[in-house]
């Protein structure tokens, strides 16, 4: 490829992914279109779901390659991408969505929410936004995203409740998962990006970040169920429409399987294999399963994938812009940042600056966890509890600018307890 034609691809590439960003802030107006004009409802459905969005201009720009560069650095350029985390989060969705799974879920959440004192509904509510997204950091974001997205969808979501309820609990959810997962290095996607290499083991992630992000999901927990209160009083979720009917022994089957996939999160040729198994075990023991969310899964892997693909263009106009600050203002332009792009992306671009000072890594990392709760693209779990949830919104289509707006008072938490404590 030609300098020129490497530039005009750049140029592109950044375009298009504003392009994308746009598209993803503009669903909810093509499912209203869907609505008002029925007779084009598939195409305007399909420029709806927000999992299709960065797929869709992901495909432009491989038509861009093949035109500026040829049919083999547009093939080059893809099997030069790691599409681990889009197989990884595909894999785990499915299994941690199964009726068993959910079930041995909810009885923790019940045990937990009888021994607070206070009404059931609100207990269950405080542990579904606090204590479930801690468990991210031993099974991973995307397991327990799915987990407290199903857990809320069959619950408090199933009821008529308010949309402005909706959001805000959807925001602080978001949020909090982003951050619970720093309790371990293994776990959150943008922390696991740059573990190995900085030399980050688990005393390290507990004693740095840790304390402080089970401090600030407590307290954005405790915050949510407050406001809502009232809510309560008309609505009375309950975590589980059926009780524990499912065997021991089949619940812990799943348990294993989904251990197994978290303990190989890396190779896809065992995690994949394992899924394999696994869909032949839910076959086999039919009676015990709800439907899997193949459909669910697979659009949020085809997101992901996009990201993928459209995101390793950016590299240029990113890197730049992240080493031109210092520690207090890499941390709060993280932050920002992470709201326009996944945050692993981010701190994997950090990964590959050689000399960086301990500071300027904590302020990276801590920025592009404390803004992963702001939009769907900001954390790769977000788009899984995007996909279990949206059907309870208005027109099946949550709001880009409704979840923008109900996550940054949460996230402005985790600001202050990141950079004043």
């Amino acid at each position: 490829m030609t300098p020129t034609s490497e530039f005009i691809l750049q140029i592109l590439s950044a375009a298009l992914f504003a392009l994308a960003i746009i598209h993803t802030f503009s669903t909810k107006f093509f499912e209203h279109l869907a609505h008002a004009q029925p007779r084009h409802a598939g195409i305007w459905h399909l420029l709806g779901e927000v999992e299709v969005v960065f797929g869709f201009w992901a495909m432009v720009l491989i038509v861009f390659i093949l035109i500026l560069a040829g049919e083999q650095q547009a093939i080059a350029y893809l099997e030069s991408r790691n599409f681990t985390e889009p197989m990884f989060v595909f894999a785990i969705m499915v299994i941690a969505g199964t009726r068993p799974i959910l079930e041995f879920a909810g009885t923790l959440v019940r045990t937990f929410a009888r021994a607070l004192p206070v009404p059931s509904g609100v207990a269950t509510y405080f542990l579904i936004l606090f204590l479930t997204p801690l468990l991210g950091s031993f099974i991973t974001e995307p397991a327990t995203m799915t987990l407290a997205a199903m857990l809320l969808r069959d619950s408090l979501f199933s009821r008529k409740i308010p949309e402005r309820f909706k959001y805000i609990t959807l925001g602080v959810l978001f949020v909090n998962v982003s951050i619970g997962g720093t309790l371990t290095p293994f776990a959150a996607p943008p922390v696991l990006m740059v573990a190995a290499k900085w030399n980050w083991d688990f005393a390290f992630m507990l004693n740095v970040f840790g304390w402080k992000s089970a401090l600030a999901v407590l307290i954005n927990a405790l915050i949510a169920t407050f406001l809502l209160r009232k809510e309560f009083e008309r609505v009375e979720p309950n975590p589980a429409a059926r009780r524990d009917t499912t065997p021991f022994g089949v619940v812990a089957v799943h348990l294993f399987f989904l251990a197994a996939v978290v303990m190989f999160a890396h190779h896809p040729v065992i995690f994949m294999g394992l899924l394999c198994f696994f869909l032949g075990y839910a076959t086999a023991y039919k009676r015990y399963q709800n439907p899997l969310i193949l459909r669910e899964a697979f659009l949020v892997a085809f997101f992901l994938s996009g990201l993928v693909v459209l995101g390793g263009k950016q590299q240029w106009w990113l890197q730049t812009i992240l080493m031109e600050m210092d520690t207090s203002a890499v941390f709060y332009g993280t932050a920002a940042l992470t709201a326009v792009t996944d945050n692993a992306a981010l701190t994997y671009l950090g990964s590959l600056v050689e000399g960086l000072s301990s500071e300027f890594k904590i302020a990276l990392v801590s920025g592009a966890v404390a803004g992963g709760g702001l939009t769907i693209i900001a954390n790769a779990p977000n788009p899984a509890g995007a996909a279990i949830l949206k059907e309870k919104f208005s027109e099946k289509a949550i709001q880009p600018l409704g979840l923008l707006f109900a996550a940054l008072p949460p996230t402005l938490v985790v600001v202050l307890v990141f950079r004043f404590l």
